[in-house]
């Protein structure tokens, strides 16, 4: 297999909990756990780049390996530095996700000197959105972080998280990105969980997801790439879409399929924002995690799934997005990550072909 089709595999590393933030809807409760030293790390990561050889090798795949790294506030990490260069020592493309209030030109010199990829900003929208949000005075903070990044030469991308708080100035962080000269733009949806667990009530309707959706498929801006890791947003941008009664999933929601998080406390999840434990690398094998967890498994078969996603075609492509989808089962009383995407507003088809 040529590197062009390589097989996409991340693990989402988080540092720390520890935020000098304190956003309203964070996924995050900002309890302290206890972190991972940096031996505990490299040992994590030289495991995960022993089992993606030993999958290339049994298997004949190719896979661009990845590492997202965050927190928490990634930069009140001590050994942040050291981490990105074992990372890089391994092979791993290495990305950062910040709120971007912490990074000054030196910080974003060294990064720049260790090969990250590019680095992810939390905007919320214009100053008094982003600030009510993420704290007073936050927004300048992160601007001046972006703009440190992107003078060291290191791709920023902008991420915007959707509730009916932010979503009528989505426009405004568009054009605050083309201003910043920033490379892309990112959209996500509100997950109610954590400190977001009191926003349930500010999720954007399936309607109105739609409009705004197609609102910003619908912009161009020069220079600008419009990007977003929502499953169900992902499948508006297909030209084409032919049902299938494919039971492996082939793309959509990565959690137990193409990508892993690890907490710092070691404890992995499909996905950070769904804190289901499926093992902890302090203890387990990440290989078998991986193979053997009854939580990863259940993620993978179609079977097992309930509501409108458990009967649509789009399921090996799309899945909903299951953090969402279990965080909105929980508020209901029940904790079902195989529960329907709540703000799932695709038209699907059934198994018996009937239109839903």
């Amino acid at each position: 297999m040529s590197i062009s089709n390589a097989f996409e595999f991340f693990v989402q590393l988080h540092l720390t909990e520890r935020c000098n933030l304190r956003c309203t809807h964070c996924y995050q409760t900002g309890r302290v756990s206890d972190e991972m030293s940096l031996p505990e790390i490299k040992a994590m990561a030289a495991e995960v780049s022993d089992m993606l050889k030993a999958w290339s090798e049994n298997y004949d795949i190719a896979f661009s390996p990845s590492f997202n790294v965050t927190g928490g506030e990634p930069f009140l990490m001590r050994d942040i530095f050291p981490v990105l260069e074992e990372l890089r020592e391994k092979g791993f493309d290495t990305y950062l996700l910040s709120n971007g209030t912490l990074i000054s030109r030196k910080k974003a010199d060294t990064i720049a000197g260790l090969g990250v990829k590019g680095v992810q900003i939390s905007i919320e929208g214009p100053e008094h959105i982003h600030d009510s949000i993420r704290g007073a005075g936050s927004m300048a903070s992160s601007i001046k972080g972006v703009q440190n990044l992107l003078d060291a030469g290191i791709e920023v991308t902008l991420n915007t998280t959707l509730s009916d708080i932010n979503a009528p100035h989505f426009r405004d962080v568009i054009e605050l990105a083309t201003s910043l000269g920033v490379q892309r733009v990112g959209f996500s949806r509100l997950v109610p969980s954590g400190r977001g667990e009191g926003l349930l009530d500010r999720m954007l309707n399936n309607a109105a997801l739609k409009d705004i959706y197609t609102e910003i498929f619908s912009l161009r801006a020069p220079g600008l790439q419009i990007v977003t890791g929502d499953p169900v947003a992902s499948m508006m941008r297909r030209p084409v879409f032919e049902e299938s009664d494919e039971k492996m999933p082939s793309g959509g929601c990565a959690a137990g399929v193409s990508g892993l998080t690890i907490l710092p406390d070691g404890t992995v999840t499909p996905c950070r924002r769904m804190p289901v434990p499926a093992g902890n690398v302090r203890r387990d094998s990440l290989r078998e995690i991986w193979a053997t967890s009854g939580v990863l498994g259940a993620l993978r078969d179609k079977s097992r799934y309930t509501g409108k996603c458990g009967r649509c075609d789009r399921w090996s492509a799309c899945r909903g997005c299951r953090a969402i989808a279990y965080a909105h089962a929980c508020a209901l009383g029940r904790a079902d990550y195989l529960a329907e995407d709540p703000q799932c507003f695709l038209e699907h088809a059934d198994h018996h072909g009937q239109k839903a």
